[in-house]
């Protein structure tokens, strides 16, 4: 989810009216008469600025910070990078490896190698940005560039994507990120009156499957049922097209996570023995050609789906092929990759609350729903402030998109909340979003799930520090900048799972498992809905 995530248009360019009429469905003023909205709301313009938080704000101490000289080393060429991927991956783990090295350095700001180093790049050394103030630095495309960047210190082969360069690997400052936003941008815009009732059919077929699972079986596999859903909700609302009426049949997830597979495997662990993983997927890449039947296929099944929006993109000034392979990339990599990731984690945290949460959330979205003719509408979703809640503290406390990098355009001061730092021209800057999205010095109880912390004045206040999509949420996505063109797009997909969750069950049961993406989820019980 890498320099963008879920790659659409923001629902304010989504889900207009067609007419000057008012209608309930965006009239957010009946709505603020019985509950104050969440300021960063997929159906009302976000604030350009807010608090930076419950905290005193830190600018009046910003100019007696101590300039300070960046921590830690690199080691040896080769010998440091690689020392530092074994920790990364096996001896420490993501978490300690950052972890020990705060502590070591008295410092969330420091130099560090970050894989997957040789050989698959010789290009490993990076800033680490680790809190809260100083990570934001790269959102801004004044000071940073993104060029190549959306995996990180290594570009996957265009192999993968039909000899392109695609949209996620560009730099705003390039001609054709403009273009091809504009494309994603119409992709939506074109499709906004499906998303809600295809969400609605796709995830009406999960919760059959989960249901029919559970009572041959007495468990369920939720991510394999979210695949199937996730890959035909977004087929069916954005492109028109059923997969399993085409030649492409059921096969579109199986294929998207082997071709996902190939362009991150040096980021991830598999599970394999660290004897093959190592020399296998962190030290070389995985030959494109491997993959290049099943890519056909997802890029022919886009190509027959995509008409009008390719027709867009010649207007615009983009050739259909390269517009088809850029539109593969945002559905199944970003898109896609988003929901699988996405989902499940929301299942665990919510199923990990327990019942509570479960009867607070039926009770608030069944109210609001019959209040609204029994519909899901954006009007009743903006009258649900715990569901909406719930839906960013995901995103907070497990964003997507962890990674982030960004290139110094010229000389920096960078500054944590303790200290100034100067990054020179050319600088690869990193952030590893998960300990800036729990900065203690931002979030009370950072480590917690905390379902109705953004809830109220003060928790509207905090949504500036919700930065999963390459950005504030209480900020938009334009072509000028490498926020995600989806923000709005993915909060609304998260938040219709809630709801329609909720509206079918009381309560549910599951039981969690590691996975390279996400987490792997069992349900072992779902109560219907009894009152």
């Amino acid at each position: 989810m890498a320099s963008t995530s879920l790659v659409f248009p923001s629902l304010q360019l989504q889900f207009p009216t067609r007419s000057s009429r008012k209608s309930p469905l965006f009239n957010s003023s009946s709505t603020r008469r019985h509950v104050r909205p969440i300021s960063a709301s997929v159906s009302e313009k976000s604030p350009s600025s807010s608090s930076v938080s419950a905290n005193p704000p830190e600018s009046d101490r910003t100019k007696s910070l101590p300039f300070k000289k960046i921590p830690g080393d690199y080691g040896l060429p080769i010998v440091g990078p690689i020392s530092d991927r074994l920790d990364y991956f096996y001896n420490q783990g993501r978490n300690e490896f950052f972890k020990s090295r705060i502590q070591k350095y008295q410092s969330t700001v420091f130099r560090v190698n970050m894989p997957p180093g040789p050989t698959i790049t010789y290009k490993s050394q990076v800033v680490a940005l680790l809190d809260g103030k100083s990570f934001p630095v790269l959102f801004d495309v004044s000071k940073v560039e993104k060029k190549d960047l959306f995996t990180g210190t290594y570009m996957p082969s265009v192999e993968l994507t039909g000899g392109y360069r695609i949209l996620s690997y560009l730099d705003p400052s390039e001609p054709k990120h403009d273009k091809l936003k504009r494309v994603l941008f119409y992709l939506l815009k074109s499709s906004r009156d499906s998303v809600l009732p295809e969400f609605h059919s796709s995830y009406t077929e999960l919760f059959e499957t989960l249901e029919a699972s559970l009572a041959e079986k007495g468990k369920a596999n939720f991510v394999a049922a979210n695949d199937q859903a996730a890959f035909n909700f977004l087929a069916r609302s954005l492109y028109g097209a059923n997969p399993a009426d085409t030649p492409l049949g059921v096969d579109g997830p199986k294929l998207v996570s082997k071709w996902v597979l190939f362009n991150l495997a040096p980021l991830l662990i598999l599970g394999l023995p660290k004897f093959i993983e190592e020399p296998i997927i962190h030290s070389f890449r995985l030959p494109p050609f491997l993959i290049k039947k099943d890519y056909q296929r997802l890029y022919d099944f886009f190509y027959q789906s995509s008409g009008h929006v390719l027709d867009e993109a010649e207007r615009l000034g983009v050739s259909r092929d390269e517009a088809c392979h850029n539109l593969l990339f945002a559905t199944c990599f970003n898109s896609f990759g988003g929901m699988k990731f996405q989902f499940p984690n929301m299942i665990k945290w919510i199923g990990r609350a327990g019942v509570g949460l479960h009867t607070r959330l039926a009770e608030e979205i069944r109210t609001a729903v019959r209040s609204n003719g029994g519909k899901i509408t954006m009007g009743a979703m903006e009258q649900m402030p715990l569901m909406k809640s719930v839906v960013y503290e995901t995103f907070r406390i497990e964003p997507p998109v962890p990674l982030q990098f960004g290139k110094a355009k010229t000389d920096l001061v960078i500054e944590s909340h303790d200290a100034a730092f100067k990054v020179k021209e050319g600088e690869l800057l990193f952030g590893f979003q998960p300990f800036a999205t729990k900065d203690p010095r931002i979030f009370e109880r950072a480590d917690e799930f905390v379902p109705d912390r953004f809830v109220g004045e003060d928790g509207e206040k905090l949504l500036k520090h919700v930065l999963w999509s390459n950005g504030p949420e209480t900020e938009s996505p334009t072509v000028g900048n490498k926020q995600c063109a989806g923000k709005d797009f993915s909060v609304l997909a998260s938040r219709l799972l809630v709801v329609e969750f909720f509206l079918r069950y009381d309560s549910f049961e599951i039981e969690v498992a590691p996975s390279p993406l996400g987490a792997a989820i069992t349900v072992t019980s779902l109560k219907r809905a009894s009152f």
